[in-house]
């Protein structure tokens, strides 16, 4: 046979090789939700009568919003390269400033909502130009005015909790429930949608992933990186206020101290997330689903009699592990592109 002529076991094999890392491919995209299924049938099997019931699931599936939502907005500053440590003390001093807002000095819970989005925003834009115009580490900024935010709310409430918002917000929070499933499930849905379509298939998307990934290329691109970074910044700081909201219409009321329990339970959604859907970039599909999948475990795991320590470490755990694979991941998909 000259060498123009066909064999045809080489194309076989070459066939058969570019199948393999397609289903290997497959596998690691949806991983997770093969994990996530077993997970739910391990226990489903274990605790039939309790864990395997619509009262369950529709508890898991709504009481979990508000950290759907806050894991979400970590999204735009991971994609771009950094980190929004304060995001939790925002979702904290939104649900305060609404409540105190709505409940002391009796604002139309409207207009109380739309002042804790605009702090948001603001606290965004002061983090993202501390950032840029001083070069001062997202870690370091953030971790600073999340500790300010901190006494501010402690400073707002005198450490005491606020109760008695509208029920009107409750009500468009909790109060209906379609297919079983409270509003607020909806709405983190809702974000995750259009994070997904402005990350996918915008330019605005494709300039943050390019930032994230290397400064000095996205610079050397003609991309004002500056800008960028604080506009992602800005829409964390907006979406952790919209979080609070969901919370203080969750509660009925503000809590001075525990939305900051979600702050490592949300980095370990984001970063578990990034090793599914998409593996080796944060979006938000996969981090909806690494909620869900953490919550079933830990939910399986309490059903099954553990103490509540189990949700630190699981969450931690998980955190840790999820960093490692998301790296692995992410290397792996710049080596491919």
């Amino acid at each position: 046979m000259n060498g123009r002529g066909h064999d045809p076991s080489q194309e076989g094999e070459e066939r058969q090789g570019r199948r393999l890392p397609s289903l290997a491919a497959l596998s690691e995209r949806f991983g997770l939700l093969i994990a996530w299924a077993l997970v739910t049938a391990i226990f489903g099997v274990l605790e039939p009568r309790t864990f395997l019931t619509q009262a369950n699931f529709s508890t898991i599936l709504g009481s979990q919003a508000v950290l759907v939502v806050l894991a979400l907005g970590l999204l735009p500053p991971l994609t771009a390269g950094d980190y929004d440590l304060s995001i939790a003390a925002m979702l904290t001093l939104s649900a305060v400033t609404i409540a105190h807002l709505n409940v002391h000095l009796h604002w139309p819970i409207a207009i109380a909502i739309g002042v804790a989005l605009i702090t948001g925003a603001v606290v965004g834009m002061v983090n993202g130009l501390i950032m840029t115009v001083f070069e001062v580490d997202s870690l370091i900024t953030t971790l600073g005015t999340g500790t300010v935010l901190s006494g501010v709310v402690l400073w707002i409430t005198h450490s005491n909790t606020i109760s008695g918002v509208s029920n009107t917000w409750v009500n468009l929070v909790v109060g209906a429930r379609p297919l079983g499933v409270p509003l607020e499930f909806y709405y983190g849905l809702a974000l995750a949608f259009l994070l997904w379509y402005v990350l996918e298939f915008t330019a605005l998307g494709r300039r943050l992933l390019v930032v994230g990934r290397g400064r000095t290329v996205a610079r050397l691109s003609g991309y004002h990186v500056p800008r960028l970074r604080v506009g992602a910044m800005v829409s964390s700081g907006i979406i952790g206020a919209g979080a609070g909201a969901l919370y203080v219409g969750t509660l009925g009321g503000a809590d001075p101290t525990s939305g900051l329990t979600f702050l490592l339970p949300a980095f370990a959604a984001a970063f578990l997330g990034a090793t599914s859907i998409v593996p080796g970039r944060f979006n938000p599909w996969g981090t909806m689903v690494a909620v869900y999948f953490l919550v079933t475990g830990i939910t399986g795991l309490v059903i099954l009699g553990m103490e509540s320590f189990v949700q630190d470490l699981f969450y931690g755990g998980a955190l840790v592990i999820a960093v490692v694979l998301s790296q692995v991941a992410r290397r792996r998909a710049q080596a491919s592109s």
